[in-house]
């Protein structure tokens, strides 16, 4: 069964939380709620979420000073930021908002598709990620596992090392297709450059991988970081 992404959602207005629930339902993905900055930083330390989407204007910590805590963190800071504001203040106050860095500022009241679409493309992007850590967990796995599969004893690895194979080509497939949704859609240059670097992290460890199939290479490769 494959997990839901988490979405969080954060805004003081219960209304427009309740509106935001509306338009990305059809995403069929977990929407969590977060009423002000300081709830938002607490969900933040124990979940993992594909994309935040952040209200500017709240009382106590707004929405820049929000974004700050969160780029400030190790845990958080590649998480990508939607801003959404009431007020337009010209370009000065949208720079502001890249500057606490956002990869968009959408002001109210914006269109829902175009907004379930942006968000849609970082919840592919979080999944896709997600497939590649498993991916690379498993070939870990096997790196180690190879001084024990020398032993007569031992299982032969082939069958691990297909699946392996097969399960990473269906990740390519699906990060290839993205990425040519992306050129199709103009998509946020943001975006753009995360669905590069994720088919950059993928072809080395489909070189990593192939370099294990019997007769490709000696020893044991290093295995792409995740970072």
């Amino acid at each position: 069964m494959v997990q839901k992404a988490k979405i969080l959602l954060v805004d003081d207005r219960p209304e427009n939380l309740l509106a935001l629930e509306a338009i990305l339902s059809a995403l069929d993905q977990t929407l969590v709620r977060a009423s002000s900055g300081e709830e938002a930083l607490k969900a933040l330390l124990t979940d993992d979420f594909a994309v935040i989407l952040l209200d500017v204007q709240m009382p106590g910590m707004d929405g820049f000073e929000t974004a700050a805590h969160i780029k400030r963190r190790e845990r958080t800071r590649d998480i990508p930021i939607i801003f959404l504001t009431a007020i337009n203040h010209g370009p000065h106050h949208t720079f502001r908002g890249y500057a606490a860095g956002a990869v968009d500022y959408i002001s109210k009241p914006f269109d829902p598709w175009v907004l379930r679409a942006k968000v849609s493309v970082f919840v592919e992007l979080y999944m896709k990620n997600c497939q590649l850590r498993e991916q690379a967990a498993l070939l870990r796995l096997q790196l180690e596992g190879g001084a024990k599969a020398a032993a007569p004893d031992t299982k032969e690895p082939a069958g691990l090392l297909a699946e392996l194979s097969a399960r990473l080509a269906a990740v390519e497939e699906q990060a290839e297709a993205l990425s040519k949704q992306l050129d199709d859609d103009s998509a946020d240059a943001a975006a753009v450059a995360t669905a590069a670097h994720l088919e950059r992290k993928l072809t080395g460890l489909r070189r990593a991988l192939d370099a294990l199939e019997p007769g490709t290479g000696s020893g044991a490769p290093s295995v792409p970081s995740q970072n």
